[in-house]
């Protein structure tokens, strides 16, 4: 079998993530931060640890500003209806995830005003529209660092100054590019960042974060047992248990520690720069076939280990299913979650198949994706 679906969640994941998660099940699978015994506070360290090595990661200065969520979609409705409330403006891109999207388009039937961005063929987003697009009451602007669709790799270190120039908190969903491409909140201005556990950062699927500047007000989503202040009846202000509560993924987040250490260790430049090998290699033996319709920059300094394609006009589905059945190729077709996406490079009909790689792809598993895209495309 043939992985190509690392855009949806990374796999398989390094070794010392699958013994972490099981050695925590099986050796203290304690609740943390809730007992005084030493099963509960080795499980409670094991997670702090956590905390400290994606503060190293994303140059995060407290480690208790690092929220721990379910996923990214619970990171990002958070940090959007945290803080959005009725009369404030929210500026956005056409090339978001619904996990972005949606909860926007919920908050509008309370009074939240969005300005989408349309972004390019390519997917590609002008900063300078977006600056434009400021207004007296626009309080958020959120954006994707890379497309989902189009692996399209967004200026966000320009959107952060714009952003801090006008007073106004920038949200970044890290979602494919978390583990892979550089991320300093310091230098980048980012005020929220939402990233899942279970892609880039190698972790286990049921974890993620949201990072939240030090004196940014979130509205809480959920209230209950915190371990903490448990003589009141009202929700602590403390970081992070005001936004966690409930007992923690502590074997999930334990484990997502583990790929983090593993990507620090590694060092992400030779992360980044094995996906870009990837990436082009795949780019530039897929211009070679005939009828293969590629999406995106189609360059490796301007797009992910993202790339979307079809073959000539037919189904997206269809080809997906092809490449399982007949070839053990795994990818992901459709719609991706980004209808704005795809109605902006025109695909929204179609749908594309899209293949995106990881660490531990190889460029013989390239060649032999490449093979069967051309075997498809003559037998059509």
């Amino acid at each position: 079998m043939i992985y190509f679906d690392n855009a949806a969640t990374s796999f398989p994941k390094p070794e010392t993530v699958y013994e972490s998660v099981f050695n925590v099940m099986k050796n203290y699978g304690a609740n943390p931060g809730r007992s005084g015994h030493k099963l509960a506070l080795k499980a409670g360290r094991g997670i702090y640890e956590t905390r400290e090595a994606i503060s190293n990661l994303f140059n995060i200065k407290n480690p208790m500003d690092i929220i721990f969520t379910y996923n990214c979609t619970d990171s990002l409705n958070l940090g959007i209806k945290g803080l959005l409330i009725p009369g404030d403006h929210v500026i956005t891109t056409s090339m978001e995830h619904n996990s972005v999207l949606r909860p926007l388009k919920a908050l509008e039937k309370n009074g939240v005003e969005t300005t989408i961005i349309k972004g390019d063929s390519k997917g590609r987003i002008n900063p300078l529209e977006i600056e434009n697009s400021i207004k007296k009451n626009t309080k958020m602007i959120i954006t994707t660092h890379v497309s989902n669709l189009t692996g399209t790799i967004m200026p966000i270190r320009e959107i952060g100054e714009i952003a801090k120039k006008h007073g106004i908190i920038y949200m970044v969903d890290g979602a494919q590019s978390a583990g892979v491409y550089d991320i300093d909140v310091e230098e980048m201005n980012i005020d929220l960042l939402a990233f899942p556990g279970h892609k880039g950062l190698l972790g286990p699927q049921g974890t993620g974060g949201l990072y939240i500047r030090e004196g940014i007000e979130l509205k809480e989503l959920k209230e209950g047992g915190t371990g903490s202040s448990s003589d009141s009846l009202y929700q602590p202000d403390i970081l992070p248990d005001k936004y966690e509560s409930g007992t923690p993924n502590a074997p999930g987040i334990i484990g997502l520690g583990e790929g983090v250490r593993y990507i620090l260790d590694r060092d992400i430049a030779n992360i980044r720069r094995h996906e870009e090998e990837l990436t082009r290699h795949f780019i530039e033996e897929l211009l070679k076939i005939d009828g293969v319709k590629i999406y995106g920059p189609l360059d490796i300094n301007e797009q992910g280990a993202v790339v979307p394609i079809n073959i000539r006009d037919e189904d997206s589905s269809e080809i997906s299913y092809i490449l399982d059945e007949e070839y053990d190729i795994c990818v992901r077709s459709g719609l991706h979650c980004a209808p704005l996406a795809h109605k902006t490079i025109g695909t929204f009909e179609q749908g594309v198949i899209r293949f995106s790689f990881g660490l531990f792809n190889t460029h013989e598993e390239i060649e032999q994706g490449i093979k069967a895209i051309k075997c498809i495309s003559e037998d059509i």
